[in-house]
C-alpha cells in the first residue's frame, strides 16, 4: 500500500467519515480559511492514482469514493511501522508498549484471550 502525505490522510479521513463526494464538497468540510477547490482537485485525483478513491462521473464533474477502507489503511500503516521501527516483529512493537506503559496487564490478558479463541 503506497504511502500517504499528512494533508491526503486527512483528505481521505472526510471520505472515510462522509463517504461518496464531490470536490465541492469536500472543500466545505474544512474551516475557514478554505482551501481552493483547485488545489482538493489535485489531491483528490492523486489519491485516485495512488488507488485510494475512485470516481464515477455526473455530467461533467465526478463523485468520488474511497475503495480502501480506513482499517486497511491502519493495518497497512502499523504493519510499515513494525517493518520499520521493530524488525519486523510485532512481538518487539508490543514489548516497546509495555516498556512505555502504554498498554496495561489486563489489555494484554484481553489479547491473549482473544488470540486463545482464535
Amino acid at each position: 500500500m503506497q504511502k500517504l502525505t499528512n494533508k491526503e490522510e486527512e483528505l481521505m479521513q472526510h471520505f472515510w467519515q462522509h463517504g461518496a463526494m464531490f470536490v465541492r464538497d469536500v472543500v466545505m468540510l474544512y474551516d475557514e480559511p478554505k482551501p481552493h477547490f483547485n488545489t482538493i482537485s489535485t489531491m483528490v485525483r492523486t489519491l485516485e492514482g495512488k488507488g485510494f478513491l475512485d470516481h464515477e462521473a455526473f455530467g461533467n464533474t465526478y463523485r468520488y469514493r474511497p475503495v480502501v477502507s480506513q482499517e486497511e489503511f491502519s493495518k497497512g500503516v502499523l504493519g510499515n511501522v513494525v517493518t520499520r521501527y521493530f524488525e519486523n516483529s510485532y512481538k518487539r512493537a508490543v514489548s516497546a508498549l509495555i516498556e512505555e506503559e502504554k498498554i496495561s496487564v489486563d489489555e494484554l490478558e484481553e489479547l491473549i484471550r482473544k488470540v486463545q479463541n482464535q
